[in-house]
């Protein structure tokens, strides 16, 4: 029983431990949405409620046009479709690990986003932690942060007026640190090449409004033509 307790605290401890980076761009995140949401004079109780239900990131920045006077829901239902194809990919590649979570599995796949994603695919799991409630803890504690800043945001919002102009870019800084952190974890730079060129290339072809689906698209191929590149580059370095 106590070997079992022990490996329980191992989990936690190297679940908080992994989530650090994300926790302080999570809350940080989730204060700008707060404010954000607050600012467009709407309820504050609809942050932490989008937040725990919803839980899409960037995708809430943009889902608080639905809130406004003349909103465009045929634009917003494509931006959504554009911005969220990607999980498609996330979660065929997640299927594994997932699986191993049990009655868990349908709060995975509803927590998984791109920076539980980043930390499932690239973290390996100490051997003294129990995989599955690993898994759960990071997502969990992941939704958590989000929506604990939110509740600060919503809170300060409804309080204070702020100034929010540029708050936005928060999530954008946070992919950054999470490119970083990937970078250090892996030697090749290859898919950094290949994800920059293609997000470049879509730019040109077909304006900076569309090119979020073709880039994906493009970096995912390429991807897979040149794995055994990558694996093999990194492998060596």
């Amino acid at each position: 029983m106590r070997d079992s307790s022990d490996i329980s605290d191992r989990t936690i401890f190297h679940a908080i431990f992994s989530t650090m980076p994300i926790m302080f761009g999570y809350i940080s995140g989730g204060i700008a949405f707060g404010l954000l949401l607050t600012s467009k004079g709407i309820p504050w109780i609809f942050a932490p409620l989008m937040s725990l239900f919803v839980y899409a990131g960037s995708m809430q920045f943009i889902a608080i046009q639905f809130f406004l006077p003349n909103a465009n829901f045929f634009t917003i239902a494509i931006v959504t479709l554009l911005i969220n194809c990607r999980h498609m990919l996330y979660g065929l590649s997640m299927l594994e690990k997932f699986n191993l979570t049990g009655k868990f599995k349908p709060y995975m796949i509803l927590t998984l986003t791109d920076e539980t994603y980043a930390l499932l695919t690239t973290l390996k799991e100490p051997k003294s932690v129990n995989k599955s409630k690993f898994y759960i803890y990071i997502s969990t504690l992941n939704h958590f942060y989000w929506v604990f800043g939110t509740i600060i945001g919503a809170i300060m919002g409804n309080a204070i007026k702020f100034n929010t102009k540029g708050l936005d870019f928060t999530l954008t800084a946070l992919f950054l640190v999470i490119l970083l952190e990937q970078l250090r974890s892996y030697k090749t730079r290859l898919p950094l090449w290949i994800g920059a060129t293609c997000a470049i290339g879509s730019i040109f072809v077909v304006g900076k409004e569309n090119m979020l689906l073709p880039s994906i698209i493009f970096s995912t191929l390429f991807l897979i033509i040149f794995k055994r590149t990558v694996t093999a580059q990194n492998e060596l370095n």
